[in-house]
């Protein structure tokens, strides 16, 4: 038992990501007009320590908020100078409780002619029906937790990375309108990519590229490169291949792709083992090909869902089945046997280069690739 709190408590720890204010202010812009009259949950978040909460309070009346519901998790490491709840357990001791905070108004608590964060603080620490300690541990999956996403419009969060697959489920079981953040290979999960197939989910607009940068508890081990401490004191990791992912509409959804590139079989070779061709990059799509075609899964950054369809994933034979079973594989490097890759896309290439071979063809496993075709 001790070692299974442990690895928990460890896996919290890494999941313990604090999302930028600037970046949720860059994405949460876009879905303004979806706020007014809803109630917000952060059902994963310290109002202490959420840029989330903070984000949504600050903007409390300019949205017209009706509710806005924060939880937090009592296993969540401290960050910054905010100090967590404390209870006495039944041997005296002082324990970390969860907490949920609840604000259905927001107005000149102190005094000083304005509205903002500092009333917001005085609320949560003079009234006692805005800040209450839950009963169970504040996890997402716990039933108070589920109680209270019942109640919510819109779920506004980052979740644990590591949890997402769970997360994403149960946001999809009560059919919840979402706002979340987690890493672009989510798409690729069999749980996933069957939502976004069927646009019951898509990325958002605001992050296309590039690393993004989160504070992380003051335990947190850095490790890789790109992390640190900023000019506060408090330490950072920079995290790739992150995106937003929503079910609310945005305006960049609906932008049509120009394409200008004119297709030919050099270009843009045919799989050995589906009937489609593979572009490299999203911005080489083939204005004159009308065909399947596997494209990167970053392509979902500019998917248009009335330019483009989405076939399958190109990836695992639970998504797409191969035209083609392969009865030799052979490294070309160490000239052993592998496994049949008949769940990867394969095509011909050049005899250049450490390829697989299999019936006398070198043949190139292509990253995962989404199969598509112009509507």
């Amino acid at each position: 038992m001790a070692k299974r709190n442990l690895d928990k408590a460890k896996v919290a720890k890494k999941d313990e990501f604090y999302t930028q204010l600037a970046d949720i202010e860059n994405e949460l812009r876009h879905y303004r007009q979806h706020f007014r009259g809803k109630t917000i949950l952060c059902n994963c978040d310290d109002p202490y320590e959420s840029n989330f909460f903070k984000y949504f309070a600050n903007n409390f009346n300019a949205f017209g908020l009706k509710k806005l519901i924060a939880t937090c998790y009592n296993g969540s490491p401290v960050v910054g100078q905010e100090l967590p709840l404390f209870a006495i357990d039944e041997e005296g001791k002082e324990k970390k409780v969860a907490y949920k905070v609840e604000i259905t108004e927001v107005k000149d608590m102190n005094g000083d002619g304005r509205v903002d964060l500092a009333d917001v603080r005085y609320l949560i620490q003079n009234d006692n029906n805005v800040l209450s300690i839950l009963k169970e541990n504040g996890d997402f999956r716990s039933r108070e937790c589920i109680e209270l996403l019942k109640e919510a419009d819109i779920v506004v969060t980052n979740p644990p990375f590591s949890l997402f697959r769970e997360y994403v489920a149960q946001l999809m079981k009560y059919e919840k309108k979402f706002i979340i953040i987690g890493n672009m290979n989510a798409i690729t999960y069999k749980e996933i990519f069957p939502l976004i197939k069927n646009n019951q989910l898509w990325t958002g607009p605001s992050i296309t590229s590039g690393d993004r940068k989160f504070w992380v508890p003051d335990d947190y081990e850095l490790r890789a490169a790109g992390c640190g401490v900023d000019e506060t004191g408090r330490k950072f990791i920079r995290v790739k291949g992150v995106r937003w992912f929503t079910n609310l509409d945005h305006k960049k959804r609906h932008e049509e792709l120009i394409l200008y590139h004119t297709y030919s079989p050099e270009e843009y070779p045919k799989y050995d083992n589906y009937d489609a061709i593979n572009v490299n990059a999203t911005n080489d799509i083939p204005i004159d090909y009308d065909g399947a075609m596997g494209v990167p899964i970053t392509f979902l950054d500019k998917y248009n869902p009335d330019q483009f369809e989405i076939i399958t994933l190109g990836i695992g034979e639970g998504n797409f089945t191969p035209t083609k079973k392969y009865q030799k594989f052979r490294d070309p490097i160490t000239k052993e046997y592998v496994s049949d890759k008949r769940d990867y896309l394969l095509y011909v290439r050049d005899p250049q280069g450490k390829y697989l071979t299999s019936e006398g063809y070198r043949l190139n496993k292509v990253y995962a690739r989404i199969i598509i075709k112009k509507k």
